[in-house]
């Protein structure tokens, strides 16, 4: 018997202007605890009590954890071998524009290239992930860690059909290599990341429905412009808060996004000298998650928005629960740790 452990951060993905092209990795982790038994027992996963029961599926073939490994091992003509016993603890929470289902994905390929033995590079790795996910922001993010910008390559948009299970028929040398292309870029020491969690969900096909198939060219030239400048602000050892805002503004994605979250429009709405140390405030990935950019004041500024939230009222006439988390950039990625004594 051996154990090991493979621990995936969270991410978020846009950051204003970046739509479906900044990621950044968190210190907020999804950790899956490998055991593996020398004896034939079925592969098995279960979940410490942080995710409520009923809500992932424990089915090998559902949950989506498993089922990436397994899609992932049966392009190499592999399937997981017996005797693995997952146990996950997952402190990102589902649905709330963290990157939970990258997370996921993510540790479903590390899962099928350790236990497979299958000894993939990371660059290898994305392209499953993109194949699963359809675009790289947040896979790349949680896979290689840190400040990440990419794209997809023009042979991503002629990726094979994807099938699930028993159908799963493409071979390995089906899936295109390099997909995607990413650049880490540096990120300041100086900033922080407070993310307020409204007690809500928002799936990000209802958040991508709201949004327009076509866009006016100053919108789209705001945006290039914006994004431009925010890559290279957010990297200087003294951020200027009055740049950063700026350049986090927005015309592709939070303004079509804003009634599907109350309060959203309030807080986009910030500036900085709101409070010492506020630089910005945006949407993270699909919502409803609200991140902001930070110096200090960290957990003031948190309660701040959250008032903002319980100050709004939804639908029902009730105001907006939420919870902070101030968090660290992660730079390291997804890693494999050895637990044999």
């Amino acid at each position: 018997m051996h154990k090991y452990t493979i621990k995936v951060p969270s991410s978020t993905s846009n950051i204003g202007p970046g739509f479906d092209v900044l990621g950044l990795g968190l210190k907020l982790f999804l950790t899956v605890h490998v055991t593996v038994h020398d004896d034939e027992r079925p592969t098995t996963i279960e979940y410490t009590d942080k995710t409520p029961k009923g809500s992932v599926s424990l089915d090998l073939e559902e949950n989506l954890i498993t089922k990436t490994a397994l899609y992932l091992a049966r392009s190499y003509g592999t399937t997981l071998p017996n005797g693995l016993e997952l146990v996950v603890d997952n402190d990102i929470p589902l649905g709330r524009g963290l990157g939970s289902s990258g997370t996921a994905i993510v540790a479903g390929v590390m899962l099928a290239n350790v236990a497979c033995g299958l000894n993939l590079p990371k660059e290898r790795l994305l392209d499953y992930c993109i194949m699963v996910e359809g675009h790289p922001d947040n896979v790349a993010a949680s896979l290689l860690g840190g400040f990440v910008g990419s794209y997809l390559n023009e042979k991503a948009t002629s990726l094979p059909k994807m099938k699930w299970g028993a159908e799963n028929t493409i071979k390995q040398e089906n899936i295109p290599y390099k997909t995607s292309a990413c650049i880490k870029m540096k990120w300041s020491k100086a900033v922080k990341v407070v993310v307020v969690i409204p007690k809500f969900e928002l799936a990000t096909s209802l958040a991508r429905s709201v949004l327009p198939q076509q866009y006016s060219r100053s919108d789209v030239v705001f945006n290039l412009q914006r994004v431009t400048v925010l890559t290279h602000a957010l990297g200087e050892d003294v951020p200027n808060p009055e740049v950063i805002h700026e350049a986090m503004q927005d015309r592709i994605h939070q303004y079509y996004r804003r009634k599907l979250i109350p309060g959203l429009p309030e807080i986009l709405a910030l500036k900085p000298g709101f409070m010492d140390g506020f630089i910005g405030a945006c949407m993270s990935g699909a919502g409803p998650t609200v991140l902001i950019l930070a110096t200090e004041n960290f957990e003031a500024i948190g309660k701040k928005i959250q008032e903002i939230f319980m100050n709004t009222k939804d639908e029902n006439g009730k105001g907006i629960d939420s919870f902070v988390k101030v968090l660290d950039v992660f730079e390291d990625g997804a890693v494999v740790i050895n637990e044999d004594n």
